[in-house]
């Protein structure tokens, strides 16, 4: 994006971009192997999207429940679209990993025999969700977390957006651009060099005008990944969480959420006249799946005309409100609602980003030494609708896997990246480029019966053309003049309108069309000022952020008109069934010559089944730890402690060969430079850190995962 030039720089062996259960996780397991470490935070180190998280972390914990339980009950929920080996190695290693959460210092619920309190969730068949503070899981596992984070002293940078990727001649990762809001030493636009880059950044919730995310949450994760060459999958996939506190039909941004655990509990779901209209709807009622139940929601809002339905909970009791639920109790009544003496208005809002950059068991994306976990990756666990309270696993699983990953290709000797300045730093994004003029809708006209067309193979139709694109000369770089124009800030508002209008929880042809000609104005209005009068919108947080939202929204709707059917929690009222051959994922990448490719893969090519890198040749371990165990996969430490005890071998299988339209993945050659640097600018506990500023707000309330 179009920026100053980095004017300060740290150097480590690893940068995690965020500071959730994912980010910290990686960082924690990163330092413990004696690799140096920066952690790079949007807000304050304590305010990531985990800490907001209230209904639990789902694991096979409780007696009689078992990971193979654990497993159907998240296929189900990801209807045909879950990675079954990819949720295998969640459920199999979960369970261990709370436990390393738990020897860390997460204290959770107990029951009254001292063992782990465990509650139900949607989709869920048996009582495995652990829980903290009643609803307020997030906040004591991110108080772990960061309370460990200190005590090692990894350094950390905060209030910092996270820019773009910086990369070495080879292509391999070397870094990231950031700026550090407020005043401080840091202050202004820098970078980090670190030839390990693990990309944490959280959703993209702010693309819609009502969401429970954070103000944060604008999608900077998946637009830099896709700046930088990465795949990205399952965009389409956004989970509208189906009870949030409904304050009225204009409310904007962040709302409150009312668990899933209140319904796991016993709340019941009624309309205006007290009828639990989900009942017969399926087996589960108010537990189904929640796009079972946010469609269930909006269906009923519409055969009677109504904005919102209930959630009735009065039959708890004050005590059991106070008690098991005190942060939504606190929020029903900071919103003049009382639930324990009234039933509540909920109606759905977008949660969650099921989809974003593709991963492999180990984390890699298709940049090599870019690595993504949490809710910015896409790992095939989630698939078309995501079992509740698997996020936070998702995260804490997948971080180690990439710390182990990390570890091992450093204890076999790693090169030093040496970040190389590009032609063209502000070049088009895909979700930049005109579409293509007059361009009728993808017709879905299959290959053969049955078929989405162009399956597994590019399909241009219904994305942005780059080839209508005028021809752009070169840009040196660190050019004052953008290749493409900055958004704006007061565009934010605009694009999450027409998000929610034309790509919500309800979705056609003509709404998307509607949609992405509606993004496609916000564009050329920004590129015309640029072209005509040279003229763009500042650099700076909100127009960054703004930029973002916009390449994230377009990517969004054009995979969603692609997609012609309804599954999970992509709802499309013109296609209402699930169609078989559809069982296949939405794969979108820029080519080397910022051409935007929309390919499908099929469902048992999912992830993105990268070749493994060829092991280096044997090297002396940059730093003291333990051997590796005999097939090569670095231990898995049971806490984070200064050098990993030996454990044992990763669970899951290998990655496949590439899928039907993956390239392989690339191999980075040697470098001379020789081994990584080793020296962040400071090691004290927290620096450096930039003051929080009064215009960037965190999140103020609390968010399920």
């Amino acid at each position: 994006m179009h920026a100053p030039a980095p004017g300060w720089s740290l150097a480590a062996d690893v940068v995690v971009v965020g500071s959730g259960v994912a980010g910290l996780t990686a960082a924690l397991r990163c330092a413990a192997a004696g690799l140096a470490t920066v952690v790079v935070t949007k807000a304050r180190l304590d305010a990531g999207s985990t800490r907001w998280a209230q209904g639990g972390i789902a694991a096979a914990l409780g007696d009689g429940d078992t990971p193979q339980q654990h497993l159907d009950d998240t296929l189900v929920a990801g209807a045909g679209l879950c990675d079954e080996d990819a949720v295998r190695l969640l459920v199999t290693e979960g369970p261990d990993a709370v436990r390393r959460l738990i020897d860390t210092g997460a204290h959770f619920d107990e029951s009254a025999d001292g063992g782990l309190a465990l509650t139900r969730e949607g989709g869920h068949h048996r009582r495995r969700i652990a829980h903290a503070g009643g609803d307020a899981t997030g906040a004591e596992i991110s108080r772990a977390l960061v309370d460990a984070v200190r005590a090692r002293g990894i350094p950390t940078v905060e209030n910092a957006l996270v820019l773009d990727l910086l990369t070495d001649a080879e292509g391999h990762a070397a870094g990231v651009t950031l700026h550090v809001m407020g005043e401080g030493q840091h202050d202004g636009v820098g970078a980090v060099h670190a030839p390990s880059v693990v990309l944490a950044t959280g959703g993209m919730g702010q693309v819609y005008s009502a969401t429970t995310n954070p103000a944060v949450s604008t999608g900077d994760g998946v637009a830099l990944a896709l700046r930088a060459g990465a795949e990205v999958s399952d965009l389409e996939f956004v989970q509208f969480h189906p009870t949030v506190l409904f304050l009225g039909p204009d409310a904007e941004g962040q709302q409150p959420l009312v668990s899933e655990a209140v319904r796991g509990e016993g709340a019941h779901l009624v309309d205006a006249d007290g009828v639990r209209f989900m009942v017969g709807q399926h087996e589960l009622a108010e537990l189904a799946p929640r796009d079972i139940v946010a469609k269930g929601i909006m269906r009923r809002m519409r055969e009677q005309g109504t904005e919102h339905m209930y959630l009735d909970a009065r039959h708890f009791g004050a005590d059991m409100w106070e008690r098991r639920f005190p942060t939504i109790l606190a929020a029903c009544r900071a919103h003049g609602m009382d639930p324990v003496t009234e039933p509540v208005p909920v109606a759905p809002a977008a949660h969650y980003a099921s989809g974003g950059v593709r991963t492999d068991a180990d984390g890699r994306t298709t940049v090599p030494g870019l690595y993504a976990c949490g809710e910015v990756a896409c790992t095939g666990v989630h698939g078309a609708n995501r079992l509740a309270s698997n996020s936070l696993l998702e995260g804490l699983v997948y971080a180690e896997r990439i710390a182990a990953d990390i570890i091992r290709a450093d204890g076999a000797g790693r090169p030093a990246r040496v970040p190389v300045a590009t032609a063209r730093p502000d070049a088009p994004t895909d979700a930049d480029a005109p579409a293509r003029t007059g361009a009728p809708p993808h017709t879905g006209v299959p290959a053969r019966s049955g078929e989405p067309a162009g399956s597994d193979v590019p399909a241009q139709p219904d994305v942005p053309n780059p080839s209508d694109v005028p021809a752009q000369p070169d840009v040196p770089a660190r050019s004052d003049v953008p290749a493409y124009p900055l958004l704006g800030a007061d565009a934010r508002f605009r694009i999450q309108r027409i998000m929610t209008d034309g790509a919500g929880v309800l979705r056609s042809a003509a709404s998307l069309t509607r949609a992405a000609a509606q993004l496609q104005e916000l564009h050329d209005a920004a590129r015309g000022d640029l072209v005509e009068h040279g003229k763009t919108a500042e650099p700076g947080v909100d127009t960054w952020e703004t930029t973002n939202l916009l390449c994230v929204a377009r990517v969004l709707v054009a995979a969603a008109l692609r997609r012609e059917e309804t599954r999970g929690c992509h709802w499309r009222e013109d296609h209402a069934d699930a169609v078989d051959d559809w069982r296949r994922h939405l794969v979108v990448r820029l080519a080397a010559d910022r051409a935007l490719t929309l390919t499908t893969t099929r469902a048992e090519n999912f992830p993105p089944t990268l070749e493994p890198e060829p092991a280096p040749e044997p090297a002396p371990a940059l730093a003291p730890g333990p051997a590796p165990v005999p097939d090569g996969t670095a231990p898995r430490p049971d806490a984070y402690a200064d050098a990993a005890p030996a454990g044992t071998p990763r669970a899951g299988t290998a990655p496949a060969g590439p899928a039907d339209d993956a390239p392989a993945r690339p191999t980075p050659a040697g470098n001379a430079a020789g081994t990584p640097p080793r020296a962040p600018a400071d090691t004290s506990p927290g620096a450096p850190h930039g003051p929080s500023t009064a215009d960037r707000p965190t999140a103020a309330r609390p968010q399920e995962h």
